[in-house]
């Protein structure tokens, strides 16, 4: 880390807000104007609309993450976590990854933290749920269903069998049905390579506390993407919830019970909840609460958006809904990131700020390869598509809206050779125990019995 005099504008979090509005903020300042600081925990931003297609090989998972340095050549990048914030000195604590924590001056505040799986006190779910907010999740989970057709097909107890066959997913929103969709797309192509397994054996389940899935997409467009799913053997139970998952054994309120080796949670995100050590105003659910500039409430140097902030969604206000804010999903995330980036500027600068307002452009959806559901909004036309041209749609927006030229065409290219390729169905799960094999094979030898046995008597002696 280097020392500087100039301002600082530190960027808390490295996710989609944080990269783009640093970006934005060195395109529009003058040189030497400030120091751009970003912490975050991981070196890298991860695209997490294309983690579902990650979890069923379709993408590369390094072709889904963008490093910060590289993208970020003038800025600081700082690999760490932003304790806590001392707002009258204007000063952070940044903890490293390893190393004591130290003290960060600024004087430009940025919250881009995002969110956090939203989990609750069931029983069994921290050692047996598997989250979808991360890359490396998204690799588990893929390595994780492979290993275990893996292990149906190499035994002879039927517990076992049906135990590993079994997959349950909880949360019906995007994150879940595209995680089901695409992983049970991914389990039917790898059940053509075990001679004792097929898709019948396998049982998919799909549950969700509210009465429909997919509401991001309406009603009509999410009833298509339940029947579709149905039509694929995936059972879908609304309006019930998980009660424990204690081994495995699966309980849901509805009455319902299966073992299971693989539980998957997508029933939601919340803010982070280090932003209540930060000393800010919060609204009701633990978010940042922001006026339409993206400056938080009270304070004329600290912008927040994306995940972690209550931002008014004016457009929607000026309809005529009452108490509307921005939805926690990309299409906001990336123009907030401009907007904050651009106020950020005209704040240091004394100039006037912009209020963040945007029109809703839709939504898409990706269920399986030439699978999925979509809703564009163009003025006050919806047009609803579905099946293999809402798929096209689906990928050709985010194939877009992956951050950097290097990503684009790397997610393109993943694309296109998996139109002439078979799919990839190896399990890698000993990436996540590297070392465990050389352990075994350096850790000491026992002592031999008749070596160890004159140390016994001198001892008794």
């Amino acid at each position: 880390m280097s020392t500087t005099e100039r301002p600082r504008i530190l960027v808390v979090g490295g996710g989609y807000v944080g990269l783009y509005a640093a970006k934005r903020i060195m395109k529009k300042m003058r040189y030497g104007e400030a120091t751009v600081t970003v912490v975050d925990p991981r070196s890298y931003m991860t695209y997490q609309p294309f983690l579902p297609e990650v979890a069923a090989g379709s993408i590369s998972p390094r072709h889904v993450v963008v490093p910060l340095r590289r993208v970020l050549p003038k800025a600081e990048v700082l690999t760490g976590r932003v304790t806590s914030i001392d707002q009258d000195r204007k000063v952070a604590v940044v903890t490293p990854l390893v190393g004591e924590a130290y003290e960060l001056p600024f004087d430009y505040l940025v919250i881009a933290l995002g969110a956090i799986s939203r989990t609750f006190p069931i029983p069994g779910l921290a050692e047996q749920g598997i989250g979808m907010k991360g890359v490396e999740e998204g690799i588990g989970l893929r390595n994780h269903v492979l290993e275990q057709l893996d292990k149906a097909e190499s035994t002879t107890d039927e517990n076992v069998r049906r135990k590993a066959l079994t997959f349950v997913f909880i949360g019906g929103g995007f994150a879940g049905a595209e995680t089901i969709g695409e992983v049970e797309d991914m389990a039917r192509d790898a059940a053509k390579y075990y001679s004792t397994i097929s898709r019948d054996d396998m049982r998919f389940i799909l549950v969700d506390a509210a009465d429909k899935i997919l509401p991001e997409v309406g009603p009509k467009l999410g009833t298509w993407g339940k029947e579709h799913l149905e039509s694929r053997g995936i059972e879908i139970y609304l309006g019930t919830s998980m009660d424990s998952c204690v081994d495995g054994h699966v309980v849901l309120k509805n009455g319902l019970e299966v073992d299971s080796n693989t539980i998957v949670w997508t029933a939601g995100v919340k803010p982070n909840p280090a932003l209540a050590r930060f000393g800010l105003p919060l609204g009701p659910r633990g978010h940042v609460d922001t006026a339409p500039t993206l400056q938080v409430q009270g304070s004329d140097y600290i912008w927040a958006a994306g995940d972690n902030a209550q931002i008014p969604d004016v457009a929607a206000r000026k309809a005529g809904v009452e108490n509307a804010w921005c939805p926690p999903n990309a299409q906001h995330a990336l123009r907030q990131a401009k907007v904050l980036g651009d106020n950020v500027v005209a704040g240091m600068r004394g100039f006037p700020q912009k209020e963040y307002e945007h029109s809703n452009k839709g939504a898409v959806a990706g269920l399986g390869v030439h699978k999925g559901v979509a809703m564009i909004v163009m003025g006050k036309m919806k047009i609803k598509l579905k099946g293999r041209l809402a798929w096209y749609m689906h990928r050709g927006y985010h194939g877009m809206a992956m951050p950097t030229w290097n990503r684009k065409i790397r997610v393109f290219a993943d694309w296109t050779l998996g139109m002439f390729l078979k799919r990839e169905v190896v399990s890698l799960g000993a990436l996540e125990t590297p070392r465990e094999e050389f352990y075994e094979a350096a850790k000491p030898a026992p002592a031999p019995a008749a070596a160890a046995a004159p140390a016994e008597k001198a001892k008794a002696s």
